[in-house]
């Protein structure tokens, strides 16, 4: 119990506790005061100078532009790692899925009217639902329209870091810390990379079913900043990982994604702001050798991955951005 107190406090993860807290008292504030701001909040909007970026931002997370009708029932059903809510949103409480998604939805829902109906499904989504819904991530596909994205799990999934250490400073290895949660990918490459000398990976918390010898302690991410490479591989959706290792002066190695979040990570280019691998990981090795051969190449990407990352630490600019993705969606919806 004290290790892993210990760990929580020096892990580098922002403290739950804490932001709990900060929630909690938030809740204070009437949310009258957030509907009575949110006219003029997106009037101000429209006068800003990067209101052809919002807009566009938008159209990425919100595809839906024609009318539809969201269902007067009431409804509630349940799945391991996700919920799936239609009802009205001063209806949604805090006990019917975890507390982090409650406060995510909640800093953007208090803007509406709580009569407003949604469809909301929190969790690691892996499917497209056949009504519009608001979700965290969505399956990379031409028919995703009905998964509506907005930012949510906050705390865990967006998260940079300040990294000092320059790349060439680095160790010639890769570092893999995480969970298999039932991933193929990250499954293969334990059984591929277990034990490699240019890999520093196991699997950290319960025993899912994998040998034994795969686990391995748990290392903080101030850890993760001497390796050059770090892997970020899909669990049951995205790579949660992946915000602040693009932040960092490593590399961020991973299969082509096939999941989004409102990291947007279907923009990403491969070997431009990320080391792109083989999903049977048939070029891996060869891949970290060629970084290792040319950090000049390695650092391109570096440069690349910050200014990617850079569009999000606005946190003004993002809270307007969910404003903005809920307001169409009770448009579309014919409820404003």
């Amino acid at each position: 119990m004290s290790d892993h107190l210990f760990y929580k406090l020096r892990s580098g993860k922002p403290v739950k506790f804490l932001n709990f807290l900060q929630k909690f008292i938030g809740l204070a504030i009437p949310d009258a005061y957030y509907r009575s701001r949110r006219k003029s909040m997106l009037e101000a909007a429209r006068k800003r100078p990067d209101y052809e970026y919002l807009k566009q931002r938008v159209d990425y997370y919100m595809r839906i532009t024609s009318p539809w009708t969201i269902s007067m029932e009431d409804k509630l059903t349940r799945d391991r790692s996700w919920i799936h809510y239609t009802g009205a949103l001063g209806d949604y409480r805090r006990k019917m899925f975890h507390t982090a998604y409650y406060f995510d939805q909640h800093d953007v829902t208090r803007w509406f009217p709580p009569r407003l109906r949604w469809n909301f499904c929190p969790g690691d989504v892996y499917f497209t639902p056949k009504e519009p819904t608001i979700v965290k991530s969505r399956l990379l596909s031409e028919d995703n329209m009905n998964s509506v994205v907005l930012k949510l799990d906050k705390l865990r999934h967006f998260m940079y870091v300040y990294d000092t250490k320059p790349f060439r400073e680095k160790k010639d290895c890769a570092i893999f810390r995480g969970k298999i949660r039932q991933s193929r990918l990250r499954t293969a490459f334990l059984q591929r990379f277990f034990g490699h000398p240019m890999c520093d990976c196991g699997v950290v918390g319960r025993n899912e079913g994998c040998p034994e010898k795969w686990m391995t302690d748990k290392k903080t991410i101030r850890e993760h900043l001497d390796y050059k490479f770090i892997i970020a591989l899909e669990g049951n959706d995205v790579a949660s990982n992946l915000k602040w290792v693009m932040s960092s002066n490593s590399l961020a190695v991973m299969t082509r994604p096939t999941c989004e979040t409102w990291f947007m990570e279907g923009q990403l280019i491969p070997d431009y702001h990320y080391v792109e691998v083989k999903e049977d990981f048939s070029d891996f090795e060869d891949k970290l050798k060629y970084y290792i051969a040319y950090p000049e190449k390695a650092e391109e990407i570096i440069a690349h991955a910050h200014e990617y990352v850079s569009q999000f630490r606005d946190n003004k600019r993002e809270e307007l951005l969910q404003l903005m993705v809920m307001q169409r969606y009770f448009e579309t919806s014919g409820q404003l």
